[in-house]
């Protein structure tokens, strides 16, 4: 049976995605991106996303919750790491997200040890863009899947209970899928994953085009919304709002 994740910043969204049975919900670090306006996710720190964390917490009764360690809330120390993985068990989460393959593998082994559960991500990582210079397919050259595939045998060795990949090659995700016994999750990653998941306002349409080649628009919110409120400004300018019925 497929994996079905989602990402959700706020108690609303999270409550309809735990009530139509979303599997796994992330507070993705994405946030950062999608409601705080910055320009990648290297800019968010832990104090923030605590925030979303626990307002996404309150919404969720069944979903595995999954908080998003964000930029150097894990490589300065593992002590520091788990200080902060703590924070998002006591915000409310299931378990955390680590980006990173044989470069995180310390913290992670860490974490686990002393039983905060991890989630994997490998593949195009946002938070080492600066390193990859953008935001780029990755598994299209032998030593690029070759680190692909030892990364995911050692984050599966090191305890972590899943691993998202993330804008891989379909043909390399297929075979790390079937080389693992741990489900993984695609994100741009083809056909063959255990799971998917999408940021949840990319595929609502909220966010503002171009979308990612690999996400689907099932609604198109940004133009529902804006047409929403140009009735509501035409409403209040004409004198329509309120209407008698409207007021006490």
């Amino acid at each position: 049976e497929k994996i079905v994740a989602l990402t959700a910043y706020d108690y609303q969204m999270a409550k309809i995605e735990d009530e139509i049975g979303i599997d796994v919900i992330l507070v993705g670090d994405s946030v950062s991106n999608v409601l705080l306006g910055y320009d990648n996710t290297l800019k968010i720190g832990m104090e923030e996303m605590i925030v979303f964390t626990k307002a996404v917490a309150r919404g969720t009764k069944r979903a595995l919750l999954v908080g998003d360690m964000p930029f150097l809330s894990f490589q300065i120390s593992k002590q520091s790491a788990i200080k902060n993985a703590g924070e998002f068990i006591r915000a409310g989460c299931d378990a955390v997200k680590i980006e990173g393959g044989e470069e995180s593998l310390e913290v992670i082994e860490y974490l686990v040890k002393n039983g905060i559960p991890v989630m994997g991500h490998i593949g195009l990582t946002p938070q080492w863009i600066l390193k990859m210079g953008g935001y780029k397919v990755q598994g299209k050259t032998e030593e690029s899947i070759k680190k692909l595939k030892k990364d995911a045998k050692l984050l599966e060795q090191a305890g972590v209970f899943s691993i998202v990949l993330e804008g891989v090659k379909e043909e390399v995700a297929k075979e790390i899928t079937e080389d693992l016994k741990i489900p993984t999750i695609g994100i741009g990653a083809g056909r063959f994953c255990d799971g998917q998941i999408l940021v949840v306002w990319d595929l609502l349409g909220y966010t503002e085009p171009p979308y990612p080649k690999f996400v689907r628009l099932y609604e198109n919110l940004r133009e529902r919304i804006k047409e929403a409120l140009l009735k509501f400004r035409e409403d209040v300018t004409k004198g329509d709002y309120p209407s008698e019925k409207e007021i006490y």
